[in-house]
């Protein structure tokens, strides 16, 4: 066959691993707007998103007649996973209509879900490799091209996570993502249609029933490297987005790494490939053997490196100063041993290549079987694994898969080599510090003098732990992020964004009792903990994606949070609250959110405009929302996207400051469906009654002048300074990518100060008698 047309075979296949690498990122994120992002329905994406490309690869060499030209035939693969992508994009707002009207958040409707809207192109695209499997002979040569092909469509799909993370899903959306990658699709088939009228194609004799060499130890061992790979890349990733900062970038960055090694590897692999079957399973068993000693060294890296850099990863830095580091330790943690799983799918297919036969059968097989691999790995780490063992046991355990499938291909005498090598990297995979856990990014600044862990767990979503300080606070972390304290600050935050929504409902309805809340996150539970001093409230839901956390929380912080976990008028949904608040028919009376930080990725969706509809939708009348907004580790374009977001469903909305020295570190947005007035005796007498008082006076709230004189503004006097801000929506998580872009800005004071030059004081806003309503306008003025 001409090396021109195996040159323009190998960039086809860069342009449908570019396709299906955006395709991926895309149809994940639409899809968890409907069946959630918890760990359970991530796992339903990832098996039904593998799964379709396992089947794919398998079901095309037994029902496609070899008779088709292969080009031909991979062009009509290209122009039908181009015609998916349009129509899942078309399907998906269409299916969250109906999933919402029907689900009950059950896992056999969240598989059905995504399968409706992946297995079609999946499967297609698993099929795609098998197909031009056919146009190449079955020889060393040929199968060493095979694995070109494969590593030129990993190559396609480093572009696609760069091009898509940095570029398009940052400046435009979803919906030209799509078209980018159809457009792509398009032009591949075209161009293989085009190459199908000028070549030639004789079918080989059909090989259905072949048995190849060693088959049943080859599958074994590249299944086993497929677990081995993606179960790595769930613990690294999860390891290292807590340590870098888990923005949208930062998974961009990870996965780019661990596809350039698989994509440099495959090319490696496939020019030794060509040195016939037996050297090829020599250097497959070898490959497996060095990743032992590769996978030991990212745990190293991982565990001790990282953590301990030698500049402060929170510095105010550029932005892309921040990726260029943080690509340097991607690279030296996780690169080798992606460079040895990438060369091991091309020694595997020489290791079995027959000298005839249908080399479609050969290439699809040993793709299913490293799929499955992956697949299995995936669900196993990420659900069972490091929730049961821990990161630090789950590398232990890769170490002995990649042991296992050197055993199985490896002659005997290096057999007991293996086993001694296995025994000592697994001994020396050290733990991740404390430290590192708790402060993720930020762990270099406490590195001396970190105080004392009290709690440690890793759960299927979330790492948790709970320290202290030399001082006797408590911090409550979460996947390497401060998210409660009993700090005065916090705990001051932390009851305003209960007591206020429980106490505006209150004096803009007629001085009615709320009487159910909806909490999103638990948290230290000292939020969701206040509502427990409402005599009236007789319903508190919190929606908590992590299980392990209510406990936890509860252990170290329940005098702070009232015991709410055990109160009798609370419970508890382990869900994502997207999915929660989508599948629920329950309206109530408040809402309020303190989701974890803006820039993390997936957390946008709790801050779209979409989200907020939902919001406004399950609130009874007279209902309030509140919203926690950091001002810190943010900057200008940030926080007013979420502003504008927020006063784009609550038109009426208001602000209100939770910092004591009114500098300016967190605020609660409120809103509510009609514009209402605040009865500030009404408030007064509510806020001065049973435990409430006691409640707030604890962090320097004791009266309503107190309480409303953090106001901060509303939408109608910040609709000039939110002009040209850009709204958060589902088709463009426009959130996620400014906050991640500007974590490393830390000027809380100069935003808040901005947002007050546009404050004035609302007349009409607050009644009641005019002492105390002229208490509050001096209050508000004299700041």
């Amino acid at each position: 066959m001409p090396r021109a047309l195996l040159f323009m075979l190998l960039l086809l296949f860069v342009g449908s691993g570019c396709a299906a690498l955006l395709y991926e990122v895309i149809w994940f994120q639409l899809l968890q707007l409907v069946i959630g992002s918890s760990a359970i329905s991530l796992a339903v994406l990832l098996a039904t998103y593998m799964g379709g490309m396992c089947l794919g690869s398998l079901l095309l060499p037994r029902f496609v007649p070899a008779r088709i030209h292969p080009l031909r035939l991979y062009g009509w693969i290209e122009m039908g996973i181009g015609i998916f992508g349009l129509l899942v994009l078309l399907l998906v707002p269409a299916l969250d209509q109906v999933y919402a009207a029907i689900a009950g958040g059950g896992i056999l409707l969240r598989c059905l879900a995504a399968a409706l809207c992946l297995l079609g192109p999946t499967l297609l695209m698993g099929a795609s490799l098998p197909a031009i499997g056919r146009f190449i002979e079955a020889t060393p040569t040929g199968v060493s091209w095979m694995g070109y092909f494969y590593g030129g469509n990993i190559a396609g799909a480093v572009v696609g996570a760069v091009l898509g993370g940095f570029y398009i899903l940052r400046l435009y959306d979803m919906r030209l993502g799509t078209y980018a990658a159809a457009a792509i699709n398009y032009m591949v088939a075209i161009t293989a249609f085009a190459l199908a009228r000028r070549s030639s194609y004789q079918p080989a004799a059909a090989s259905s029933t072949k048995t190849f060499r060693g088959s049943s130890v080859i599958y074994l061992a590249i299944a086993l490297s497929g677990l081995s790979a993606l179960g790595a890349e769930v613990v690294w990733t999860r390891l290292l987005a807590m340590m870098l900062g888990a923005t949208v970038y930062t998974f961009s960055i990870i996965l780019a790494v661990f596809l350039t090694g698989l994509g440099l590897g495959s090319a490696v692999g496939s020019l030794l490939a060509k040195r016939g079957p037996g050297h090829a399973r020599f250097l497959l068993g070898l490959s497996q053997f060095a990743l032992v000693v590769t996978i030991a060294w990212a745990a190293y890296t991982i565990s001790t490196l990282i953590p301990t850099p030698t500049f402060d990863p929170t510095a105010p830095l550029n932005p892309l100063e921040v990726f260029r580091m943080d690509l340097a330790r991607c690279i030296w943690a996780i690169l080798p041993a992606a460079l040895l799983w990438g060369a091991s799918f091309p020694l595997a297919l020489a290791a079995m290549a027959p000298d005839e036969g249908d080399s479609a059968l050969l290439t699809g097989r040993t793709y299913a079987a490293n799929t499955l691999g992956g697949i299995i790995g995936a669900l196993l780490f990420s659900l069972l694994v490091i929730p049961r063992v821990g990161t630090q046991n789950a590398e232990r355990c890769l170490i002995a898969a990649a042991a296992l499938a050197a055993i199985f291909t490896l002659g005997k005498w290096v057999n007991i080599a293996v086993v001694v090598a296995a025994f000592f990297a697994m001994a020396s995979v050290p733990q991740v510090p404390w430290v590192a856990l708790a402060y993720g990014r930020g762990a270099v600044a406490y590195a001396h003098n970190p105080g004392q862990m009290l709690y440690l767990g890793e759960g299927m979503n979330s790492t948790v732990v709970v320290s202290q300080p030399e001082n006797g606070t408590r911090y409550f972390h979460v996947s390497g992020k401060v998210e409660a304290t009993t700090e005065p600050f916090d705990m001051r935050l932390q009851r305003m964004l209960g007591h206020l929504s429980a106490l505006l409902y209150s004096s803009t309805s007629g001085n009615r009792e709320p009487r159910s809340v909806l909490v999103v996150g638990f948290g230290a539970g000292v939020t969701a903990g206040t509502f427990t001093l409402h005599p009236g409230i007789d319903n508190i839901t919190i929606v908590e994606i992590e299980p392990i956390i209510p406990p936890a929380s509860t252990r170290y912080f329940a005098h702070e949070n009232y015991s709410v976990l055990h109160d009798p008028r609370t419970r508890i949904y382990y869900d994502d609250a997207r999915h929660f608040i989508l599948t629920s028919k329950e309206k109530f009376d408040i809402i309020t959110s303190d989701p974890i930080h803006p820039w993390v990725k997936g957390t946008a969706s709790l801050y779209s405009k979409e989200y907020f509809e939902l919001c406004k939708q399950h609130l009874k009348p007279g209902g309030v929302v509140t919203q926690w907004v950091p001002l810190y580790e943010s900057d200008f374009a940030t926080v007013k996207s979420e502003f504008a977001t927020f006063f784009s469903v609550f038109p009426h909305g208001t602000v209100w400051n939770s910092d004591a020295s009114n500098k300016g570190y967190d605020v609660v947005v409120a809103g509510q469906v009609e514009p209402a007035s605040i009865d500030v005796d009404a408030l007064d007498r509510r806020m001065r009654s049973g435990a409430v008082f006691g409640s707030l006076r604890e962090v320097g709230l004791g009266s309503a002048v107190d309480l409303l004189s953090t106001y901060a503004g509303r939408g109608d006097d910040l609709k000039e300074w939110l002009r040209g801000a850009q709204i958060n929506r589902d088709l463009n998580m426009r959130l996620q990518y400014l906050a991640g872009w500007g974590l490393n800005l830390n000027h809380p004071d100069l935003i808040y100060r901005s947002l007050l030059r546009n404050r004035t004081f609302p007349k009409d806003l607050f009644a009641g008698s005019p002492a105390l309503v002229q208490a509050v306008r001096d209050r508000i003025n004299g700041q």
